[in-house]
């Protein structure tokens, strides 16, 4: 008899959505109720117009949408609500757009903000007014995002937190080589490492399972491959949101990766398959030669 396993999204969910609460009422984000109202509703409909127009059955991913809808409102800032429903809207629609291998391309949070960005800047006459607000946590709030990150890894029983970890000790060395090569005291690595914003990246977008490598070896050189991109972004090209646009920039090598090191594709708990009346499923092996439907 086994035994069915709690969906590890439901406590990211609860957790995400604690601290979006907290960071409205006590922090003071610079954050609307109409721009959460408006981010998750878009994100949550998205969700289930393209599961429908996808053939999917069951669980239609809605809990997926609403963690990258809670990630927008934590990380990403506007002052036109819009802008708000366009991020929420790419984010969720890149997953059944932009898909290799039976996977989508980008961390769905990481690559609307970065889309965007991307485009406030090239087209400035949009006044998209949007921007990223990394240094928003005090002590306080750091101390409790800390815990519920590790909480995460307690009930998703580390199935991810190995890229986690290889990420942070990554970048801490990179940091703490930066302060040595330049005379610096080791406060300052020490202070860029106490940042909530690193520990949304780290615990909920670097890791999310359906954007990573499939195998361990994989996602150990992908978090080395990011933590690199972000060190060169933010020191030597000199911009801001390294790790957002280093996440984005390694992407795109995840298939790659999967082909010269494969492993066993991840599956949610109780996740969707793809089935279509008229549309037979993809199937992913793994490396144990189970053959298993494809899933969002």
């Amino acid at each position: 008899m086994t035994t069915k396993r709690l969906d590890p999204r439901l406590y990211q969910i609860a957790v995400l959505a604690g601290l979006v609460l907290f960071g409205f009422t006590v922090l003071e984000f610079d954050l609307t109720i109409a721009q959460i109202v408006v981010t998750l509703a878009t994100a949550v409909g998205m969700q289930l117009a393209c599961a429908h127009l996808a053939g999917l059955r069951g669980d239609t991913g809605v809990r997926s949408a609403l963690i990258s809808g809670l990630s927008l409102c934590l990380l990403l800032r506007t002052d036109v609500l819009p802008t708000a429903a366009v991020a929420a809207g790419v984010a969720v629609g890149s997953k059944f757009v932009l898909r290799v291998g039976g996977k989508h391309l980008f961390n769905p949070t990481n690559g609307a903000i970065v889309a965007l960005l991307t485009l406030a800047a090239a087209l400035p006459e949009l006044d998209l007014s949007v921007w990223v607000s990394p240094g928003q946590w005090g002590n306080t709030a750091y101390f409790l995002l800390l815990m519920g990150c590790l909480g995460t890894v307690v009930v998703t029983r580390a199935a991810r937190a190995d890229v986690t970890f290889a990420f942070l000790a990554c970048w801490a060395g990179l940091l703490l080589y930066r302060a040595w090569s330049l005379g610096d005291p080791i406060a300052i690595p020490l202070h860029r490492l106490q940042n909530g914003a690193l520990l949304l990246f780290a615990f909920f977008m670097i890791s999310d399972p359906k954007t990573t490598p499939d195998s361990r070896r994989g996602r150990v050189l992908f978090a080395a491959l990011v933590a690199g991109g972000a060190y060169y972004v933010q020191f030597k090209l000199f911009h801001t949101n390294g790790l957002l646009w280093s996440l984005a920039g390694c992407s795109p090598l995840v298939p790659l990766i999967d082909w010269l090191l494969p492993g066993t594709r991840y599956a949610w708990t109780g996740a969707s398959v793809l089935e279509s009346a008229h549309e037979t499923p993809s199937v992913v092996r793994g490396s144990t030669g189970t053959v298993r439907p494809a899933v969002f």
